[in-house]
């Protein structure tokens, strides 16, 4: 079973894409920020990372470069999901290691699709 792991602080988002990846037969993990993320990745090595950007305590840029420093979870995928979608943003979110980079609003479907292509 693939498992992924959802880091976002806002629950109507987290909620509905725990559904969708469960449905989708994916193990979830859920994080509400990017050190609750990090701690997580202590034990577990999800296939894909889902993270926001605007977070508390540590933000999904500096969660992003934590793990892409990491041996065990530089390889792992990470899209980024975010309502950051300036140009400078999302050069930024890429240039600093992430796969992909959707911005919000999102259909499920388009980051149901991302994933599946990423894996």
């Amino acid at each position: 079973m693939k498992k992924i792991l959802i880091v976002d602080d806002e629950p109507n988002i987290v909620m509905s894409l725990e559904y969708t990846f469960k449905k989708n037969n994916f193990e979830v993990f859920i994080a509400r920020d990017g050190q609750e993320a990090l701690d997580i990745l202590k034990s577990t090595f999800p296939d894909v990372i889902i993270l926001d950007v605007m977070m508390p305590m540590v933000d999904g840029y500096a969660t992003l470069e934590q793990i892409k420093n990491d041996s065990y979870l530089k390889h792992t995928k990470v899209i980024f999901l975010s309502a950051k979608n300036k140009e400078s943003d999302i050069e930024k979110g890429m240039a600093l290691g992430a796969d992909a980079y959707l911005t919000k609003p999102f259909s499920v479907k388009k980051i149901v699709e991302q994933v599946n292509e990423l894996l």
